[in-house]
């Protein structure tokens, strides 16, 4: 069992070596972890995946939001959701 730990721990650090590598030669060239921050900007959560995503309890989180109407939000045929990116940098910068 522990030589199959140890054979998924290489390959995982093969790939990311290897990632690494193709990009050598072009530092302007985006990373794995880029591409996966990349897709939080147009990600958008609802109310109750709200608590998950900033790291709170969900009745904090339902407070945040009776507490602060400028909370970064979008209206879609009468859902509210709140763009991911935007929500985790308004948590740090409320404003």
């Amino acid at each position: 069992m522990d030589l199959l730990f140890l054979g998924i721990g290489i390959a995982v650090a093969g790939y990311f070596i290897g990632d690494g590598l193709k990009n050598f030669k072009n530092p302007e060239a985006k990373s794995v972890m880029d591409k996966l921050e990349e897709d939080d900007l147009y990600e958008l959560i609802k109310e109750k995946d709200i608590a998950y995503h900033i790291g709170v309890s969900k009745e904090d989180a339902k407070e945040l939001v009776k507490e602060y109407p400028n909370i970064p939000h979008v209206v879609i045929n009468g859902t509210v959701y709140y763009p991911k990116s935007k929500l985790k940098q308004w948590v740090i910068k409320p404003g």
